[in-house]
């Protein structure tokens, strides 16, 4: 029979383009090459699609730097039509002198984008409009966990709790500055100002006084202009991996993890995640009682069906000293480099790297194509 072939798809016109790269780095050094056929496609930060290579040393960090996906190679065309289920599709490539050619056919998609135009439901309606299989979340739940005000009311309704918080739009707040200031007021310091579809902590500030608002919703509106204002939580970050269940089970959860941040850092940001600022120590299982770690991850898998996810997520919770589980963030694509908290926490469930990018293409495969 033949070997289903992979599309790699990774990079992208987000600000976390670099961290998608070395994810890509790590699955390709990763993946059982005796099941699958791999093609690797890196986009470039302003959108174009490029055939690129496939080996894992070309996507990894260099001299402090994440790697980057350049024009260099030949432009990759999505299936020119609609595939039926258990088709394989065509991927044709634009040489130097214009001719198209067919590159490979593929069978399943891997998209590792991380954040907008690729997280957040976009390429996931790209392929949909095509009958092309793909790992992870459809349309809407990427597009409502992308969206981290969005989540918040999705899970709170499921009597899911989270932080307390507001909304704040860049074009309103211009237009009345007092109006976000009143609507602070009734949260407790310190505050999180975070870009509402933006991930890896990028252009999230801590606010430990009022008159710092104002500069972090500029920071976080350099982003995106739909901010979320969230109330500090006196909490411990613990972390939980969620795959979809096999034949309609139940979702699947790891025992948690705990990031623990030290006292040089204002908190989990992006330099401290991928660049090495700062303490930082991950601790799995969480060194909770077995009460709590259960709680959260009844709380994830919640959180998971309540959002209609698939494939994979991994939901961020706080855990505070009374013993309550709030939701911080959900990630439909989270970091995925071998050293990365998903993986990691799949391994301690005894479900080696290798093994979770199997299980995961393996449900792509088995999912219905279209509405689902």
């Amino acid at each position: 029979m033949t070997r289903p072939t992979v599309a790699l798809l990774f990079g992208g016109r987000s600000g976390e383009h670099g961290i998608s790269c070395i994810t890509a780095g790590g699955i390709l050094g990763a993946i059982d090459r005796d099941r699958y056929d791999v093609i690797a496609i890196g986009v470039t930060a302003d959108g174009r699609y490029v055939l690129a290579s496939d080996d894992p040393a070309a996507w990894t960090m260099h001299d402090g730097k994440a790697p980057q996906v350049t024009a260099d190679g030949p432009e990759v065309l999505l299936p020119a039509r609609v595939h039926r289920a258990g088709d394989r599709c065509t991927l044709r490539v634009i040489r130097e002198d214009g001719r198209v050619e067919d590159a490979a056919q593929i069978d399943v998609v891997f998209p590792l984008l991380h954040g907008p135009y690729g997280e957040d439901g976009t390429i996931q309606g790209a392929l949909d409009l095509l009958d092309v299989p793909y790992v992870g979340s459809g349309v809407l739940a990427s597009a409502l966990a992308m969206d981290k005000s969005m989540t918040k009311t999705v899970l709170e309704a499921a009597g899911i709790p989270c932080a307390p918080g507001i909304v704040v739009r860049d074009a309103v707040h211009r237009r009345d500055p007092q109006r976000t200031h009143r609507a602070a007021e009734a949260l407790e310091l310190p505050l999180f100002v975070k870009p509402a579809r933006a991930g890896s902590s990028l252009g999230v500030s801590r606010v430990n006084e009022r008159g710092q608002l104002d500069a972090a919703l500029e920071t976080a509106f350099a982003i995106d202009p739909v901010v979320l204002v969230e109330q500090g939580i006196d909490g411990r970050e613990v972390e939980c991996g969620v795959l979809e269940g096999r034949d309609g089970a139940a979702p699947r959860t790891t025992v948690p993890g705990e990031v623990a941040v030290g006292a040089d850092l204002d908190f989990y940001d992006y330099e401290s995640k991928y660049f090495g600022k700062g303490t930082i120590s991950i601790e799995v299982p969480a060194s909770l009682p077995t009460q709590q770690l259960d709680a959260v991850r009844d709380v994830a898998a919640r959180a998971f069906t309540a959002l209609h996810l698939e494939g994979l997520a991994r939901v961020d919770t706080f855990v505070t000293a009374d013993g309550r589980v709030l939701v911080n963030e959900v990630n439909t694509m989270p970091g995925f480099t071998p050293f990365s908290m998903f993986p990691v926490l799949w391994q301690a469930m005894d479900l080696s790297y290798s093994d979770l990018i199997s299980d995961l293409i393996d449900q792509a495969l088995e999912r219905r194509i279209g509405l689902r």
